[in-house]
């Protein structure tokens, strides 16, 4: 495929793209984030033989390897090495942690630990978590503004939180969730300017409204991703980084999971773009293909900017 055969919208303003070429040669910087504290702790004994599916996840190229465990909090266990059984030992010889589960706080550690490696090198984190964060310090806008300003692909294989925690969480997000106060998506009960007896899509749809339309499509991918971030972080970071995201449930799905991931590491196109109206802030970004419905696009679906111009993503 070329760039011509691309369409990416930002903010549904299309964009020139560029393809870079020779991508799948250039080296690779690795961090494996393992949970295991929480429900992971009982996860632990399905890692001990991830070496040789580890060497088909990192491929025939350069590479380095890290592997940061959290619990409550987040570690480096193994640093990074261009040992892949090295890294796999210590994957399968994690302690328990406790009963804790700080996932955005786990990849927001992996994502600085990233940032310190040559440019040269392509970034991934390949995290193994539950989907239910528990216990991180990172507010969820800071965790987008981490996820969205970096050019790392978040591979996830998320297995079921406790039955206690999805119920906990499901209660919450179904309560009463005040916006910003006064704002226009507030919920608060005591702004007189709030009208309750809207529903939450009715006053948010009626919000979008009032907004230009780069501004909404913004607003509405900051909305849908940190609601995703509460209901399920694996699979919103990945789909955010335009990696993957794949259901764990025993040795056999893990190894399954990996083994894709393998294919599909190697085998990314990397297209960049120079945007034609860059705001600071979430952007909202659509990649497609034109005139091949038999294949499948995964692409970044957003991106932060802090700077006014400059930014220049890659799905």
């Amino acid at each position: 495929l070329s760039a011509d055969d691309f369409i990416l919208t930002d903010d549904g303003v299309e964009q020139k793209l560029r393809l870079e070429d020779d991508t799948d040669s250039q080296p690779l910087a690795l961090v494996v984030v393992v949970e295991t504290g929480g429900s992971g702790v009982r996860r632990l004994d399905e890692y001990r033989n991830l070496g040789p599916i580890l060497d088909a996840v990192v491929g025939n190229v350069p590479h380095r390897i890290a592997v940061v465990a959290f619990d409550s909090t987040p570690g480096l266990v193994q640093k990074f090495t261009p040992d892949v059984d090295q890294a796999a030992r210590t994957i399968g010889n994690l302690d328990e942690g406790d009963g804790r589960a700080a996932i955005l706080d786990g990849i927001g550690f992996a994502v600085k630990l990233l940032r310190k490696q040559p440019p040269q090198y392509r970034r991934a984190i390949l995290l193994i978590s539950e989907t239910l964060d528990n216990g991180s310090h990172m507010k969820l806008d800071d965790a987008l503004r981490a996820i969205g300003d970096t050019n790392t692909a978040i591979y996830s294989i998320g297995f079921s939180s406790s039955r206690s925690r999805v119920a906990n969480e499901t209660s919450k997000l179904s309560s009463a969730d005040p916006g910003p106060e006064h704002g226009c998506f507030s919920r608060d009960p005591d702004d007189p300017n709030v009208d309750l007896t809207v529903s939450r899509s009715a006053q948010y749809a009626n919000c979008f409204a009032e907004l230009l339309p780069p501004l909404r499509l913004a607003k509405i991918a900051g909305i849908l991703a940190t609601n995703g971030l509460r209901r399920n972080v694996p699979k919103t970071v990945a789909r955010l980084t335009g990696g993957e995201y794949f259901a764990f449930k025993d040795a056999r799905t893990l190894d399954r999971a990996l083994l894709t991931i393998s294919n599909h590491i190697p085998n990314r196109y990397v297209l960049s773009f120079q945007p034609l109206s860059p705001h600071p802030g979430l952007h909202a970004i659509e990649l497609k293909l034109k005139d091949r419905p038999n294949l499948v696009v995964e692409a970044r679906s957003a991106y932060w900017n802090d700077q006014d111009a400059g930014a220049t993503p890659k799905p």
